[in-house]
């Protein structure tokens, strides 16, 4: 568990399943099909829970490898807010993991993605890493600027979508 002054990062509760599938329902439609709800409603709360059980990401094809993807509590309200933590992309070095976040639009704004990164970047860094990655959509302007406050640079590297757009390749030295 990873503790700030506004939240609590830990690991993911059964009946929390409902905040992830409100995750992916609040997904952009830019958002590659395999990481939104699908034509016939999967992932479906049963099958989260499920992943929760099971200590595996969200049933995905294609999904990333979890170092560790916390849930984000509030600690003055207690509820869970969305998730922060590393994954295990492929994209980087082995060493290197990704840092991942995402969070419920309506906290958006308040500072949490910020605050929840430093708490797994100060982990990062006391675990012997380096160097993180992270990935962000070119549209995706929020966590662009999440990523800047950090301290995250872009490499110049990009993979391009034309459907969907393109991906920036960030990383931070630790």
């Amino acid at each position: 568990m990873l503790e700030t002054d506004r939240l609590l990062l830990r690991p993911w509760r059964v009946d929390e399943a409902v905040v992830q599938r409100e995750l992916w329902t609040e997904r952009d439609p830019r958002v590659p099909a395999h990481r939104r709800i699908d034509a016939d409603g999967h992932p479906t709360v049963a099958e989260l829970e499920e992943a929760i059980r099971a200590g595996a990401p969200a049933p995905t094809t294609g999904s990333p490898r979890t170092t560790g993807l916390l849930a984000v509590e509030r600690r003055s309200a207690g509820d869970v807010i969305g998730y922060c933590g590393l994954v295990d992309s492929g994209r980087g070095a082995d060493d290197e993991p990704e840092l991942a976040f995402e969070l419920l639009r309506r906290t958006w704004g308040q500072g949490y993605a910020t605050e929840a990164s430093l708490a797994v970047l100060d982990w990062a860094r006391s675990s012997g890493h380096a160097r993180l990655w992270a990935t962000v959509w070119d549209w995706n302007t929020a966590s662009r600027r999440v990523l800047a406050k950090l301290g995250f640079t872009e490499t110049g590297r990009t993979e391009v979508d034309p459907e969907r757009g393109t991906t920036l390749f960030t990383m931070r030295r630790l």
